[in-house]
């Protein structure tokens, strides 16, 4: 089920209304609840992935209760192996199985031996890769004794299932979540109204910033041999507040949605396009995942706290294993590898944390030096994410080796539809509304402080106006993220 779907207008307020109207006083009742309208949401899709999902959430489940009461080291580790090879078992075959076969194939081909293809036709089930490393983190904690094994079954499936952030994240570490769980949620007015704005922000991005986007991204990366640079920059600019809108979208859906029912999730972007460095950049894209990697490989690999050469070894194999886990191709693993080598001098000459304070704070506009600093770091952005959007590791190269040319200097143009200008203006103004929000959790969060009621309900009916007039409803366009 989409969020910007006519389904999920109608789901989201049925559940809603049974949630808080029909279900408050049981508090074991109300979990079940969220667990069916989990599997209704997820099973929209294909009802027959859900039987992955149950099957996570009994081996984990069960390896918890079996860690509590295993006090043989030897028995507890491979207790943790058994979630662990579960939960990449399933990754891995429905992820990469086709790839890694293809590539043997082709491997023995460059030799001169031929091999048969026996390919599976198999479909990525939608969010796989989320659900898989939430669970597993819960069992990773257990062991760690960071969080004491849950003997609530709905409560845990409902954390594994959890429907806002299910398919797209954020991810949720069970020490922040599986809690919320246990105790009755009371509703939160203040927070609820939060939460909606969150949601009118996050369909804004999605609609209007990313679905208009992908358009013209879509036309310019499909036809780019036939495009000047400057128009090449012009797409790869496209893609990247394409991906942006679409993926910080959905998280801010996601959360605005949890807001509703009482829950609080993780933060999953801070306005990464603001950033000053590559460093900076990767604390504020994708928290969830990045922190993740770092709690569960970077650290236990000696994080920063070991030589200079296992330090460049760690972030080399964080950034490949990062690429790897958004897609089984190639492009994936040249996008991580060119965020590793632009995260290198910062990790060398010890900079990689200079900047962790919010850009210009308490301030209106950047100093030249700070908008300078901007500006390059969006420059190498924008270059990666060609890579991220590529078909294949030589047509990346060649596209930026075409951006790259005497052809930079005239103005772009394409064939495609000629309201591109108010696409551009749209993003504008959307970076324009991002700047003055950046200190806060979201671009509308804090509206009550600078207008009064009929200020900020004339913002909301302005903005859903221009979703409405402006947004992209020609296509259904899916979630980005829905592929990883």
């Amino acid at each position: 089920m989409l969020f910007n779907s006519i389904d999920f207008a109608i789901f989201l307020p049925v559940v809603f209304f049974l949630y808080w109207f029909v279900t408050q006083r049981n508090l074991k009742i109300q979990n079940l609840l969220l667990v069916v309208a989990s599997y209704l949401f997820y099973g929209w899709w294909d009802w027959r992935f859900l039987t992955l999902i149950m099957f996570s959430s009994v081996v984990d489940y069960a390896v918890g209760l079996g860690l509590s009461r295993a006090n043989n080291r030897a028995r507890r580790k491979l207790l943790l192996w058994v979630s662990i090879i579960v939960n990449l078992g399933f990754l891995g075959f429905f992820k990469y199985y086709n790839f890694f076969i293809d590539n043997f194939i082709a491997a023995f081909a460059f030799f001169g031996v031929s091999l048969s293809k026996n390919t599976l036709n198999i479909i990525l089930p939608v969010g796989i890769s989320f659900y898989t490393f939430q669970t597993l983190s819960y069992s990773i904690d257990v062991y760690r004794k960071k969080i004491e094994p849950t003997k609530d079954f709905i409560a845990f499936c409902a954390f594994v299932s959890f429907f806002p952030q299910l398919v797209a994240g954020p991810i949720e570490r069970a020490t922040n979540l599986l809690p919320q769980f246990y105790k009755k949620r009371v509703f939160d007015y203040a927070a609820a109204v939060n939460g909606m704005r969150q949601i009118l922000w996050g369909l804004f991005k999605k609609i209007v910033i990313a679905d208009n986007c992908a358009r013209y991204a879509n036309i310019i990366f499909n036809n780019y041999h036939d495009y000047s640079g400057s128009t090449l920059l012009l797409g790869a600019f496209f893609f990247t507040f394409q991906i942006y809108g679409d993926f910080s979208g959905y998280s801010d859906i996601a959360i605005g949605t949890s807001s509703l029912f009482g829950f609080k999730l993780k933060r999953n972007f801070a306005y990464p396009y603001f950033s000053r460095d590559m460093a900076e950049f990767w604390r504020r894209w994708h928290i969830s995942l990045s922190t993740w990697f770092r709690d569960y490989l970077y650290i236990p690999l000696g994080g920063s706290h070991c030589t200079i050469l296992k330090k460049i070894r760690n972030l080399f194999l964080i950034f490949t294993v990062s690429g790897f886990w958004h897609g089984a191709n190639w492009t994936f693993i040249a996008w991580g590898l060119f965020n590793a080598i632009s995260f290198l001098p910062l990790l060398v000459l010890d900079k990689n944390r200079n900047n962790l304070d919010i850009v210009a704070s308490g301030r209106v506009l950047p100093s030249f030096s700070e908008l300078f600093r901007i500006l390059r770091t969006f420059l190498l952005i924008v270059i990666s994410w060609v890579f991220f959007r590529a078909e294949t590791i030589g047509d990346a190269f060649i596209y930026i080796r075409n951006i790259f040319t005497l052809s930079l200097i005239s103005a772009p143009g394409f064939r495609g539809d000629e309201e591109v200008q108010t696409t551009i203006f749209l993003i504008i103004a959307f970076i324009i509304v991002e700047w003055c929000g950046r200190e806060h959790q979201h671009a509308l969060s804090g509206m009550e402080r600078v207008l009064p009621r009929t200020g900020r309900w004339v913002s909301y009916i302005v903005l859903i106006l221009i979703t409405y007039f402006y947004g992209n409803f020609s296509e259904s366009i899916e979630f980005i993220y829905f592929q990883f």
